[in-house]
């Protein structure tokens, strides 16, 4: 009878070659009854002789396999169990029968032991344990949200039922009277702000809304745009800005979780140090960069494995979802692109590609555009990038890339995917943890050898276009001629708009050059020069040439640069959705410019409202600035970093303070004088 059963070989295919000698031996097996085993066994390899001979190429594995297991059951007699086999039987019978209250007793002795840890670590020392607290206290909010949402939701839905028929009847005119309390807000904030912390501010907030009109412009439909998606993702970025970048605890919080990242990522050299030797910083971005990827898409796949991430993005999403009236396609994958790359983050709906609109698939393209993968997350901050301004711009540009998609291609269509309730995203396919973890290190390998490759090709391909674009200059008596000096001009307008200092502005322009027809990656290790030469101190003007910037324009360019909107991306989008979802071939190869240049606003706009929020000090110590004489050689005159020492230390001098590193040269006061007219006596 199992014999009938199997009549396909291992690949699935039926093996039409077998299936009649199959059933012709079940059927002398049924006439001869029960034989021997070796007679059996003999038949078999008879048969196979048979098949060989007859020059077939294929092997039926599986009918051996039936007929050792028919010989092995016919060998078998029924049997007495003993007293333990019989007691044994007993407790995995009342175990499947207790199944679930014998989870909630482990779960529960579990968690118990869990709080009395923090208890008691909190008794301890209770600042030291104040991650770990909460921690706790977060997971306790969830977990008692996920249980009591979906038991009680109709009812919370009736509560608030009167209250939402009434907004319906009063929209009309309530929707006005809250864009009016908006926009006067904005107005007050820009007035109070400004008047406290200089200009600046002002050009980042004029730079959002150029960007926005550019949006409109050029959009596929400007007649059709929904405005609700485009004002609350400027709207989410300004609030998650506010929060981290203004607000001390935001601030502290996202600080807290970059050094940890760090911290953690920092692991990744144990094995680096193992495979490659003590030296393996010798060579940085093979044995010590590289390494860190491998590590975060293996830890990012056993999180995968565990739920954790399709938990973290449902909750993202469903925020993003609600807030700025997207549908779920989109703000799944807006949501996962904070945490996976962007050929990753379309495998969470993939059941669902096939039916979403073309808004929907543009929206879906420009969120991987507008975002980084974690994994690269961790190269870019052991150049030296500031951590929490990454974990900052990768929260900010999901609902940032949302409002730049909705404006550049608005909803024309009605979407099919429209309930969240019916969303459910893809499972791990490893059977256990460890098997995720080799899963997500072997997943790595063809990302490490991506980025070493492009790497290389890159920089030999740009060393030989600086090389004939320098002999082209030189023709016409310019030889500092570079790709660099082109991808300057080009980008210097829109880095000035995002409120980097204009003498900062060319090298910003030359950064997003490398990012947008190379990749991010050269663009990082560029600014991560330019940090490294600021905190090494020095002459910050060599021969015209500034060897670094301001703190304030390296934070924007920081949030500028965090996307994977390239001309390199833009092939692997458009291979990724397709061999995701063939029937959007046509639209995905439409559509994949214009996600690209949307990526790229949406980074614009996200390092504008950064640039609005970013509060700037002064960068460079006085005491270096105004301590080496060649910097008043080198500076452009009226330089806003001479200005504002040269104001600092006038202060001090009026107030008679000590000003730290005070052993200045009678040409710095000097010029410190000419710059500011300030009366004679300063000088002497």
């Amino acid at each position: 009878m199992e014999l009938m059963e199997t009549n396909r070989d291992h690949s699935g295919v039926h093996n039409l070659a077998f299936q009649n000698d199959n059933d012709d031996g079940v059927a002398d097996t049924n006439l001869k009854g029960l034989g021997d085993n070796s007679q059996r066994i003999k038949n078999s390899q008879n048969k196979k002789m048979v098949h060989t001979n007859q020059g077939d190429e294929y092997i039926n594995i599986e009918s051996d396999l039936h007929e050792n297991k028919r010989a092995s059951v016919d060998d078998e007699q029924p049997r007495l169990k003993g007293h333990l086999e019989k007691k044994y039987d007993e407790v995995c019978e009342f175990c499947k029968k207790h199944k679930t209250r014998i989870h909630y007793v482990v779960y529960g002795i579990l968690i118990t032991a869990y709080l009395a840890v923090v208890i008691a670590a909190c008794s301890l020392n209770f600042q030291r344990a104040l991650p770990l607290f909460v921690f706790t206290v977060l997971a306790i909010f969830f977990i008692c949200w996920d249980f009591l949402i979906p038991k009680y939701e109709d009812r919370i839905a009736a509560f608030f039922s009167p209250g939402e028929q009434y907004l319906k009847k009063q929209w009309f005119w309530l929707k006005w009277v809250l864009c009016a309390a908006l926009i006067i807000m904005i107005i007050c904030w820009l007035i109070f702000d400004t008047a406290k912390r200089g200009s600046r501010q002002l050009i980042s907030f004029g730079g959002l809304v150029m960007y926005v009109l550019l949006m409109l412009i050029f959009s596929k439909y400007p007649a059709r745009v929904a405005w609700r998606p485009v004002f609350s993702g400027i709207g989410m970025q300004f609030i998650l800005g506010i929060l981290i970048l203004r607000t001390k605890v935001g601030f502290d919080v996202f600080n807290w979780l970059g050094i940890q990242i760090q911290t953690f990522l920092e692991y990744s050299d144990t094995g680096a140090k193992f495979v490659f030797g003590d030296k393996y910083t010798d060579h940085f971005f093979a044995f010590k960069v590289l390494p860190i990827v491998v590590f975060f898409s293996t830890v990012m796949s056993m999180l995968y494995h565990v739920g954790f991430m399709q938990w973290l993005i449902g909750k993202v999403g469903w925020i993003m979802h609600m807030f700025m009236g997207t549908t779920p396609v989109e703000s799944l994958v807006a949501a996962g692109n904070i945490f996976v790359g962007q050929t990753e983050s379309p495998l969470l709906v993939r059941p669902y590609l096939p039916y979403i609109t073309k808004s929907e698939l543009h929206a879906v393209m420009t969120a991987g555009f507008s975002t980084i993968a974690g994994s690269v997350l961790g190269a870019y901050i052991s150049f030296g990038v500031s951590s929490s301004h990454l974990l900052t711009a990768s929260v900010m540009s999901a609902p940032a890339s949302l409002a730049a998609s909705k404006l550049f291609w608005p909803e024309t269509e009605k979407p099919l995917v429209t309930l969240r309730s019916g969303i459910r995203m893809a499972k791990s396919e490893s059977k256990n943890l460890l098997q995720a973890a080799s899963q997500g290190a072997s997943t790595s390998i063809g990302l490490v050898a991506n980025i070493a490759v492009n790497v290389i090709s890159f920089l030999a391909l740009l060393s030989f276009l600086d090389s004939a674009l320098s002999w082209v200059g030189n023709l016409f008596d310019y030889p500092q001629l570079t790709f660099e000096n082109i991808c300057a001009y080009v980008f210097m307008p829109f880095s000035f708009m995002m409120g980097v200092d204009w003498e900062d502005s060319f090298i910003v322009g030359g950064l997003l050059g490398y990012k947008t027809f190379f990749n991010e990656f050269l663009a990082y290790e560029r600014l991560s020069k330019l940090i490294q030469n600021r905190e090494k101190g020095g002459s910050m003007y060599i021969n015209g040439v500034k060897q670094y910037m301001a703190v304030r324009s390296e934070v924007i360019a920081t949030y500028a640069l965090c996307g994977f909107a390239n001309f390199g991306s833009l092939g692997m989008v458009i291979g990724g959705l397709t061999s995701i979802s063939p029937s959007k071939k046509k639209e995905i190869a439409d559509g994949a410019f214009r996600a690209m240049i949307a990526g790229t606003v949406a980074c614009f706009m996200t390092a504008c409202v950064a640039g609005m929020l970013t509060v700037s000090g002064l960068e460079v110590p006085c005491h270096i600035l105004l301590g080496n004489d060649t910097n008043f050689i080198d500076f452009p005159p009226k330089s806003t970093e001479l200005v504002e020492c040269c104001q600092h230390l006038f202060t001090s001098a009026n107030h008679s303070e000590i000003f730290p590193g005070g052993n200045y040269s009678l040409n710095s006061w000097k010029v410190c004088c000419q710059m500011l007219g300030q009366p004679a006596f300063h000088c002497t």
